[in-house]
Parts: structure tokens; C-alpha cells; sequence
């Protein structure tokens, strides 16, 4: 099969959607995979051996007001309310390229056999009708965080479950049939309503984006699997009334590169089996000063030996860190800056447990490597994707204020010491170890994306007969 591969532009969804090109490829199918330029030269790095089977096509963003010269992905923007203008570049950009790019393709007599779109994309799957093209929606979101939003007609604020005010995101809906806690705390709930629901100046929501996505798509397939959350997968093919098909979590490989930290891999070498704690709050989260003191007071209040992935905080250009922090925690706790080699620091066997903001991409990276979670959900989606880890009794959540969402330096060293000292962290322990063998495996992962692929290629005949 020929596929074409339409990522929003975060790093959080390039780096996923070009792990899982990889793998299709691996297959023997072609993919065509839409960038930008500055995407491809920093995220996508294909192995000779696909060069043939994998062809980068990079989109030049068209100059738009209020968005900055050279941002190509939302780590670019200094502030979060830029977001709606890189919509609108993507949006014209990416629609204009791949109308043209199938349009060729249909007059080259190779159309292709299917687009696989991200979110965001929500005019893709008629732009690839006009050409006989089919789309399938490539998410990577859980499907209990996909379910808690319900279905398309849900998302676009219409019927009985519409979510039309924050208070609305703090209950669990009442279409789940099994018990739960996944649903929003008042504070997210708030931060979360007008970015996510409320059309903002891109022209429509966030969550008409996912609605017009699910709806135009012929079928959808999770970032996740059957053994994870069968119930949740369950219930999703319910709400979407179409195929769902768990595509696994396809964690990348750890990076061989270290990249000037050699170093820290050097420390972690001389460091106990299991007994470090990693700390990172991924690409898209920006800390506020306060909360990164907090953070950092909580690491060292731990006692545990740890590395911190460390990033700037959004209100302040100064260092941040409390005062002599550093010197204090010399020798049990090393303070990385810039790009960090996430995945090979979370194999490393001295690595046992995982401060994360519980984004899925941390969450599959993290458990494919059977490490212990500490969840401090911030942005998105994170505090649904933490409850169901805490069902499932995989992680423990950071205790927060209920009203406003703070959290003190002592909720972060109680949650780690649960997990990595106390005697409640040997269960926790044995039950990641168990799910890395689902997560962890490639060659689990690697079935999923054939029997997906299998789906996308029956559809294909069967719509051709």
C-alpha cells in the first residue's frame, strides 16, 4: 500500500507519527509523510534501509499575523495563546499540499491508498474524497481520554451529553458502564473549557477539529491495546460507531546518541539497580517559576538520587532554581538543560522511577521500559490519562490544592518515596513490569500495526470490489 501521514505540528505528535512510518514501512508499504522544513531537519530521521519506502515532503508555513518568522511547531511559540495561529497556517498550508500532492498522484495513475490524519486535520478526509482517497483517523490520545469526550456529535456541543460548561468536564459521563474516576478536577476543568471547546481565532474548536476528524474518517486507530484498556476500546467503537482498531504503543528505540550527557550516563552507571528517580514534563508544558521551585524543592526533599530534564519556566528569564539548590543536591541529583535522551535514560537499569506530566507519548515511553509513574498532570488531556493509570493501579498522582491545582514541595517527595522506597513501590513495581511486557515488546507492537495495516488493506478491496 501507498499511505500518506498528516501530523500536527507539536513534537509530541511528529516524533510518534514518524515512529509509526517507520514501522509501516518495515512492512514493505510506502508512506508519504508531510512536514515542514525545520521539523524535518530537527525530528525526522529516516534509516537508510526505508529511504526508498519513506518520502518527506516538506510544507513551507505561510507567513501569518501575530505567528512568529521561524515557528514551525508549538515549542516554538512563547506563549500558548499563539496556538490558534499555527492552526491556521497548518490548516492552509498542509490543506493546499495535499490536495495538490493527491491530485498529481491521481493524474500519475498512483493514488494513493489512504491519508492518515492526526486531530487537527479535520478538512483532510473531504479534500482526500474529491480524489477517491479514504482517511483514517491516527490517534494519539488513549481511548479513555478519546471515550470521556464522547462521541463526534458530543464534541460539537450538541445532545444529551454535550459538555457546554466546565462543570460539565468534572463528572464522569454517564454513558461509561464500568466504575472510574477519569474525568477532570475542577481546576483543569477551567483551564481547559475555552482553549479546547470555544472556537478560537483559527476559525473553529479544538474540539470541532476532533469531531470533523472522527466523522470524515472511515475507521480509527489508538495509540494503545487490548491488554491495557480493553474497556475503554470497548466503548470508543460504541461512541464512534466504526472501527477501532488498537494500533500498540509503538515506543521509539533508545536513542544511541547521547548527545554531550555522557557525563550523566556515566553517573547513572555508578548508581544502585532501580533506585533513580527521572524527571521531565515534555515538550508542550511550561512551568511557571513557582511551580518549577516546587518541583525542584520536592526532588531534593526525596532523598532520592535523580535527573531532572530541566526547561526554562514561562515567567522568568533568570535561573529559577531555589538558591544553591544545585550545590545542595551535588553527587544524588544531576540537573540536565537543552535536548535531553529521555528514552535512553528511562532504560538505563539505575532508572526506577518516572516523574512525568503523564502526556501518553512519557506514559508509553515510561512503561515500555517498566518504570515506576509519579503523575503531575497539567495541560490537555494529562489528568484523564493519570486517573486511568491510577485505576489501573500503574501510578500515584501528586496530591493538589482541589480549588486552584497547586501542589507544595512535600506532595512531590511523598508521592516519589510511595513508589520508590515505601512498601506500597514493590507493587507498583510488579505491575509496570507487567505491562512493559506489552508496552516494551516489538514485536506486540509491531503485530498491532500489521493487523491495523490488514484493516486498512481490507477496506481498500472491499470498497475496489
Amino acid at each position: 500500500m501507498h499511505v500518506v501521514m498528516l501530523p500536527w505540528l507539536a513534537f509530541g505528535h511528529v516524533l510518534p507519527f514518524t515512529e509509526f512510518a517507520k514501522r509501516v514501512a518495515r512492512q514493505g508499504h510506502r508512506v508519504t509523510f508531510l512536514s515542514t522544513p525545520r521539523n524535518t531537519r530537527r525530528l525526522i530521521d529516516i534509516p537508510p534501509g526505508l529511504a526508498d519506502l519513506i518520502r518527506v515532503v516538506d510544507v513551507q508555513l505561510p507567513r501569518v499575523e501575530h505567528l512568529p518568522e521561524h515557528a514551525e511547531a508549538t515549542i516554538d511559540l512563547p506563549s500558548d495563546d499563539l496556538r490558534p495561529y499555527m492552526r491556521r497556517a497548518y490548516d492552509a498550508a498542509f490543506e493546499r499540499v495535499l490536495s495538490r500532492l493527491l491530485q498529481a498522484e491521481e493524474k500519475a495513475g498512483s493514488r494513493p491508498d489512504w491519508v492518515l490524519v492526526d486531530y487537527a486535520s479535520y478538512w483532510a478526509p473531504a479534500a482526500a474524497a474529491r480524489h477517491g482517497v479514504p482517511c483514517a483517523f491516527l490517534s494519539l490520545f488513549g481511548a479513555a481520554a478519546l471515550s470521556f469526550f464522547g462521541s463526534p456529535e458530543t464534541l460539537l456541543g450538541l445532545g444529551r451529553h454535550a459538555k457546554t460548561e466546565p462543570a460539565h468536564l468534572t463528572a464522569v459521563p454517564e454513558y461509561v458502564p464500568f466504575p472510574t474516576t477519569v474525568a477532570y478536577r475542577g481546576y483543569e476543568a477551567r483551564e481547559l473549557f475555552e482553549p479546547g471547546m470555544v472556537p478560537d481565532d483559527s476559525g473553529v474548536s479544538e474540539g470541532y477539529r476532533f469531531a470533523k476528524t472522527i466523522q470524515g474518517c472511515r475507521l480509527v486507530g489508538i495509540r494503545s491495546s487490548t491488554e491495557f484498556e480493553p474497556e475503554w476500546l470497548q466503548l470508543l467503537g460504541e461512541l464512534y460507531e466504526k472501527p477501532v482498531i488498537p494500533v500498540g504503543l509503538f515506543p521509539p528505540a533508545p536513542q544511541q546518541d547521547v548527545a554531550g550527557h555522557e557525563a550523566t550516563v556515566r553517573w547513572l552507571d555508578g548508581q544502585a539497580p532501580n533506585s533513580v528517580v527521572y524527571a521531565a514534563f515534555g515538550s508542550e508544558v511550561k512551568l511557571t517559576c513557582t511551580q518549577l521551585q516546587r518541583v525542584a524543592l520536592g526532588l531534593e526533599a526525596s532523598g532520592l538520587p535523580f535527573i531532572w530534564a530541566f526547561r526554562a519556566p514561562t515567567d522568568s528569564t533568570s535561573g529559577s532554581l531555589p538558591e544553591g539548590f544545585e550545590e545542595r543536591v551535588a553527587g544524588r541529583g544531576v540537573v540536565c538543560r537543552g535536548w535531553v535522551p529521555q528514552v535512553r535514560f528511562l532504560a538505563h537499569a539505575s532508572v526506577g522511577g518516572f516523574l512525568t506530566h503523564a502526556g501518553w507519548n512519557s506514559i508509553a515511553e515510561g512503561l515500555a521500559q517498566g518504570v515506576r509513574l509519579v503523575l503531575l498532570p497539567l495541560v490537555f488531556e494529562q489528568g484523564l490519562n493519570a486517573r486511568n493509570l491510577v485505576d489501573k493501579k500503574i501510578g500515584v498522582e501528586v496530591s493538589r490544592d482541589e480549588h486552584d491545582g497547586s501542589f507544595a514541595a512535600d506532595d512531590i517527595a511523598a508521592a516519589l518515596r510511595m513508589v520508590m522506597v515505601e512498601d506500597e513501590g514493590e507493587g507498583f513495581r510488579a505491575k509496570v513490569e507487567e505491562v512493559a511486557k506489552v508496552f516494551g515488546d516489538d514485536e506486540v507492537n509491531d503485530q498491532c500495526v500489521r493487523e491495523f495495516l490488514l484493516h486498512l488493506s481490507e477496506h481498500s478491496k472491499k470498497n475496489q470490489g
